[in-house]
């Protein structure tokens, strides 16, 4: 359901069922539900064994895996020997892989990659959230929390990063969920060219208001790549280790930078040990936004 409004962004794609009201269903009405579909191949891009079954059940003709997925051996007849863990392959190249089944072998780089998205947000914002934005001043958002989908570069670096920044060159923006806004606490929020936009735009809004912002800063999270998208400034703060490190997960654009420490400490021994994401100083974030400000002023 959450990912429904990115889709109907995207140009390249006809239409979408929503798995989310199929599961809700009996098992013999979700064979049925997929039938009517009348698809000729399914590609599990995110493993599901429920999903496998019922698209074997309904008898989906071409049906394409991966190989390391056990339930997929049963499920599918076309398997993709994919391993992705420690793979130096962005997560966007080892899916284009699953589609070899199809006759589809290409090698695609990032920037290939990057020219399928066809996304376009809705044009259409709130009079009183589209005012917000100041053509005068480089208007870039703060997405400070991931949801636990991603290491966090943690909230006193960003008020750090917004003291650096000057009031009379950038207006500030935070975004997240409502939940998230409870969270950050009033050095974050309580400074006079800080917009606290968190639990008050919905997901189309956010991704609007994206599209119309100059640029956003986020570790590895949806409104990052969405950004990258839409062809915004997209400044991705990450850990540099695997699987979570820019080299997998990065986002894909002509406007993308990503900020990871080079070494890790001797505590950097997993992903759950990692902390340099911390140790990236807002200053290297703060210098990189003053270069692309002073570049949309000369334009």
């Amino acid at each position: 359901t959450y990912t429904l409004p990115v889709i109907k962004t995207c140009k390249a794609i006809d239409s979408a069922i929503n798995w989310d009201e199929i599961e809700k269903l009996s098992h013999n009405e979700q064979i049925k539900t997929i039938q009517l579909q009348n698809a000729d191949a399914i590609i599990h891009v995110f493993p599901s064994k429920n999903i496998s079954i019922i698209a074997k059940s309904a008898g989906i003709q071409l049906r394409i895996g991966t190989s390391h997925r056990f339930f997929h051996l049963f499920n599918c007849n076309k398997l993709v020997n994919l391993g992705r863990k420690k793979s130096d392959l962005h997560e966007s190249q080892l899916n284009t892989k699953l589609l070899k089944p199809l006759g589809i072998r290409k090698e695609y780089s990032l920037e290939e990659i990057s020219n399928f998205f066809q996304m376009e947000a809705s044009s259409s914002l709130r009079s009183e959230i589209s005012e917000l934005l100041e053509p005068n001043l480089f208007n870039i958002i703060l997405h400070p929390k991931s949801k636990g989908s991603a290491q966090e570069w943690g909230l006193p670096n960003y008020s750090r990063l917004i003291g650096l920044l000057p009031i009379d060159k950038f207006k500030i923006f935070i975004t997240g969920t409502e939940e998230e806004g409870l969270l950050l606490g009033e050095e974050l929020i309580e400074k006079s060219h800080v917009i606290n936009l968190t639990g008050k735009l919905t997901l189309e809004e956010l991704m609007t208001f994206i599209q119309k912002s100059d640029g956003l800063v986020a570790a590895s999270t949806g409104p990052l790549h969405i950004a990258a998208a839409f062809n915004r400034n997209a400044i991705g703060i990450y850990p540099n280790i695997r699987p979570m490190h820019p080299g997998r997960w990065k986002p894909i654009g002509d406007k993308v930078k990503t900020f990871a420490m080079n070494e890790h400490s001797s505590s950097c021994k997993s992903i759950k040990t990692c902390n340099c994401i911390e140790k990236i100083r807002p200053e290297s974030i703060a210098d990189y936004l003053f270069l692309i400000y002073r570049n949309k002023k000369k334009k």
